[in-house]
């Protein structure tokens, strides 16, 4: 194989392993797993208006990532709660209840695509009240649906929900399937390792051209 070829061959390979483990190719939800989640979301006592829901998220499933979009009003004096410290920062018990979700997010391909504090009250308001003040807001990535229902079954998910309980005075979430995507980390990974083997082919290729002069 040609020293030329090798230089291609790796980052071909690099790329095609990171779409893998960050693509969901396995399509919408299937019956089945439907069912698995609806069992496993009545098993935890959610309310039967939340599972209605939920259902129907995931029965409207085009097995395309999303986004879930959060705005956040952070609790200045969140109460004591089980399994943290007495007296802990509403940040405090957010970092907490991300501990729980940080490994079922990445091994999923799940992250923070945008996350910033709020720098002004609410500019545009029409046909909702008492929603001026907000914290802060993110936007979370999923790989598909079925990556977002396999975090929420996981008990250790639920046992946690606490922590964003009372780190939080009010929030509300909704997902979003994009249209318009420029942050997709296949676009940026392909454009840099194309530019880098590019530059590394053209170095290497002119030394070569010279020492055969």
């Amino acid at each position: 194989m040609s020293t030329r070829a090798k230089i291609w061959i790796l980052p071909a390979l690099l790329y095609a392993s990171f779409v893998f483990w960050y693509t969901d190719f396995g399509g919408p939800l299937r019956e089945d797993e439907i069912e698995t989640f609806k069992k496993a979301m009545h098993e935890r006592g959610e309310s039967e208006q939340w599972q209605a829901e939920v259902e129907k998220f995931m029965r409207e499933d085009t097995g395309r990532q999303f986004l879930m979009v959060n705005i956040m009003d952070i609790n200045e004096n969140p109460p004591n709660v089980e399994g943290a410290e007495p007296g802990e920062s509403a940040q405090q018990l957010a970092a907490r209840y991300m501990e729980h979700m940080r490994g079922e997010l990445t091994k999923r391909a799940c992250h923070e695509a945008i996350l910033g504090m709020a720098v002004s009250t609410s500019i545009d308001i029409m046909g909702i009240e008492n929603v001026e003040v907000w914290d802060a807001a993110s936007m979370m990535r999923y790989r598909s649906r079925r990556s977002l229902m396999e975090v929420l079954a996981n008990a250790d998910q639920k046992d946690s929900h606490r922590f964003k309980e009372a780190a939080l005075q009010k929030t509300f979430a909704f997902p979003v399937e994009m249209v318009i995507y420029l942050s997709d980390l296949r676009l940026l990974l392909a454009l840099v390792l194309l530019s880098l083997t590019a530059l590394l082919d053209i170095f290497l290729m002119g030394r070569s051209a010279k020492t055969n002069q």
